[in-house]
């Protein structure tokens, strides 16, 4: 018996597709997106914020599936791709208002909710220049993309092949 070969780990042999096993918590999950996003939009907060927020959180999450689709909603919706391609680094970059880099801030903390100092300092950072409505509506923005993007990421759920 061979007692120096590595211990084999299983095979996982498919992906389970929550949104597919649970399709009631999925549609749950779809709505109240759709209500932040809703809530977002009532604050005045227009289509390309919200896109880049959502690409921003899910660069933070690394879920391919949802950078895949929030990048092109963004670009559709007017954002830049020199904007996208910065948005990593934004801080260092003088192309963003006031008003977004403030939301950027909080969508940031709320993701990386780990960290209580630093999330109380940034949320009040981004106060400065966020109303209450501005400033909630962000909040759940970044409470559903950071669920979407945990489904996906479980999921596995794949990036779609280009179609020529």
């Amino acid at each position: 018996m061979d007692h120096t070969a590595a211990p084999q780990t299983p095979m996982i042999t498919r992906s389970v597709f929550l949104d597919k096993e649970h399709p009631a918590a999925w549609r749950a999950l779809n709505g109240l997106g759709l209500k932040a996003k809703e809530a977002a939009e009532d604050a005045g907060l227009d289509r390309t914020l919200i896109e880049l927020l959502n690409v921003r959180i899910s660069q933070i999450n690394g879920c391919a599936f949802c950078l895949d689709l929030h990048v092109g909603d963004a670009l559709t919706n007017g954002e830049s791709a020199q904007r996208l391609a910065v948005l990593p680094a934004w801080r260092d970059a003088d192309l963003f208002t006031e008003k977004e880099r403030a939301a950027l801030t909080l969508a940031e903390a709320v993701t990386n909710i780990s960290d209580a100092h630093a999330r109380e300092r940034e949320g009040t950072l981004a106060r400065k220049h966020l109303t209450a409505a501005e400033f909630s509506a962000v909040s759940w923005l970044a409470i559903t993309m950071n669920a979407f993007n945990r489904v996906s990421i479980v999921s596995r759920h794949p990036v779609r092949k280009p179609r020529s």
